[in-house]
């Protein structure tokens, strides 16, 4: 498992030029912060001596720029540092987690999801800039402590008194709060997420009336989060009265030190106006609760960033698929599971190549599932599916590209414009190639409807369900790949469109293998083969109309155009005369 801290120092690797100078003038700045003092002192007791005063004085003019300085870059320097961390650690987040598929499941909803991606992240590197600044505060505190023990022991020994109590506190604010900052952030992914939920189905809420019970829902763990906060806050609460006795208590002992060696004659006037000085620097250790807050955020946002960032990702592959493979799809043993449940079980299926394959069965057979396999967006937990005869997780992510293309129920139009989301998975497509596959997936006409056509921006173009599905559809055509999987890809048009359509696509993909997950009759029947599934097996392969004579695949239709007359699966498949029409698979 990665652990925080190696994320943090992975992603301060990329930015390693702005780390270096923060860190460098964090030094610079502590040596001459620490010096000032030291050359006042100086530059006073010449003064009181009534001996030239301009060298020193001109050194604590030099220390003060140098201070200014420093400052100065470091502000600088950490701004760079923190953004490029920020951005490093959102990079790798997001392409782990596209690369992983978990964007949408249950373990990070969208809505946590972009929590993690914008507040996690930015906790998480601003890690580095707390660490920096805060090590300058107590490289600078240590420097001040060591002058006191040099200017005189009893003054160090009063001052060293406050470091074990100053220990104390900030350990227990540590183990305290880090527990309390995670819980925090994941209530805030919750909400995030539900909210998102809500949003997306605000126009089914608003339809419904639901708007005050989906407003409880969102906020149900608002008290969650309401107890939390209080807890943190009662815990600044409870450092800050520690750390804030604490400070005056050592400062009033070390001047009563400090002006007890004067009045003894152990150290002149510039040195104690040096103690009073290196005192307000070694106190900067002790008043550190706001960085060790940040940090304490920081480490909750790193750990939420790394557990996205350890999800598995299928390792690439090396081969490249036969230059003349015509496509074929087999499915070998493949079992896939979603928890405890069963969702594909010992599937062997094989699909000719230039096939066009039609899935059918109930809700929740396992269609997507298969789909998802094909082109490799799910891993199976057994079994293997290969192409052409060479496995998919044996192929280079370039291959496998080339060879399976997907349309979906509900496609994301990703680009700009119009022409842009057509032509997303090819960018060098022509203008000529976009409007072809237009043209063959019926879009062509509500496109050229559009204010400015093919160059209409997608935020200006209202799409209906069906408009949208058929853009995908153009967006599989062309990309041009061996294997096409339309994921109930025409399920918004209706059925004459969704004819047409059809037909248009079975010449334009004329020899290519098709697999279609398939929810009416007259997407089966066009069909070369169906493939049917049931309880995660497949109960049969054959042509259309062949299974129309089963009673049990005939009722999958019944379902879904008459509810009424229903088939139960297990009456129809005690029913069945030959429940196997060609070969068991």
């Amino acid at each position: 498992m990665t652990s925080p801290r190696r994320l943090v120092w992975d992603a301060t690797a990329q930015t390693r030029g702005w780390f270096v100078l923060a860190s460098a003038t964090a030094v610079l700045g502590a040596a001459g912060t620490l010096a000032f003092p030291w050359a006042m002192a100086r530059a006073l007791d010449t003064v009181v001596a009534r001996r030239p005063a301009t060298g020193p004085v001109l050194v604590c003019a030099a220390l003060l720029a140098l201070v200014v300085t420093t400052g100065a870059l470091q502000t600088l320097a950490n701004g760079g540092y923190g953004s490029g961390t920020v951005a490093a650690l959102r990079r790798s987040m997001s392409r782990r987690a596209l690369d992983a598929g978990v964007p949408g499941t249950a373990d990070f909803p969208a809505g946590d999801l972009a929590g993690r991606l914008s507040a996690g992240c930015a906790q998480a590197g601003s890690a580095g800039v707390t660490l920096v600044t805060a090590s300058a505060a107590v490289l600078t505190s240590l420097g001040g402590v060591v002058a006191l023990w040099l200017l005189d022991w009893r003054i160090g020994l009063c001052f060293s008194l406050g470091v074990p109590p100053l220990v104390l506190i900030a350990r227990v604010f540590m183990n305290r709060g880090s527990g309390l900052f995670l819980r925090y952030q994941e209530t805030q992914g919750r909400i995030s997420s539900l909210l998102l939920e809500a949003l997306g189905g605000a126009r089914t809420i608003g339809a419904s009336g639901t708007a005050a019970a989906e407003t409880r829902r969102v906020l149900e763990p608002l008290p969650e989060l309401s107890r939390t906060g209080h807890r943190v806050w009662a815990l600044q609460r409870d450092t800050g009265w520690q750390v804030g006795l604490l400070i005056p208590a050592v400062e009033v002992l070390v001047l009563c030190a400090g002006g007890l060696a004067l009045l003894h004659g152990d150290i002149s006037a510039g040195e104690l106006a040096a103690v009073v000085g290196y005192t307000a620097l070694a106190m900067a250790a002790l008043d550190q609760l706001d960085a060790l807050f940040a940090l304490g955020m920081s480490a909750a946002g790193a750990r939420r960033v790394a557990e996205v960032v350890d999800q598995p990702v299928p390792a690439p592959g090396t081969r490249a698929r036969p230059a003349s493979g015509p496509g074929t799809v087999t499915l070998s043993g493949v079992t896939v599971r979603s928890g405890t449940r069963l969702v594909l079980d010992s599937v062997d299926l094989v699909v000719p190549a230039g096939t066009a394959l039609a899935v059918v069965g109930r809700s929740g057979a396992g269609k997507s599932t298969l789909a998802a396999l094909i082109g490799r967006l799910r891993e199976p937990d057994a079994g293997l599916v290969a192409i052409d005869g060479v496995p998919l997780p044996e192929l280079t992510p370039r291959a496998l590209h080339a060879a399976v293309g997907y349309a979906f129920e509900r496609p994301a139009l990703l680009g700009t414009t119009v022409a842009g989301t057509i032509a997303f998975a090819r960018p060098d497509a022509s203008r000529e190639e976009v409007a072809a596959a237009a043209g063959a997936a019926r879009a062509d006409d509500f496109i050229a409807r559009l204010p400015h056509g093919y160059d209409t921006l997608l935020k200006d173009a209202p799409l209906s369900g069906g408009e949208a599905q058929r853009l995908g559809i153009a967006r599989a055509l062309v990309h041009d790949p061996a294997v096409v999987v339309l994921d109930d890809a025409l399920s918004s048009l209706d059925t004459a469109t969704e004819a047409r359509v059809g037909s248009a696509l079975a010449s334009a993909w004329s020899g290519r293998t098709r697999v279609l997950i398939a929810h009416r009759v007259s997407t089966a029947a066009r069909a070369d083969l169906v493939a049917w599934l049931e309880n995660g097996r497949v109960r049969a392969l054959g042509p259309h109309h062949e299974l129309w004579r089963l009673d049990g695949y005939r009722a999958l239709f019944a379902a879904v155009t008459a509810p009424e007359s229903e088939t139960a699966p297990e009456a129809a498949q005690e029913h069945d005369p030959h429940p196997h029409p060609q070969e068991p698979v």
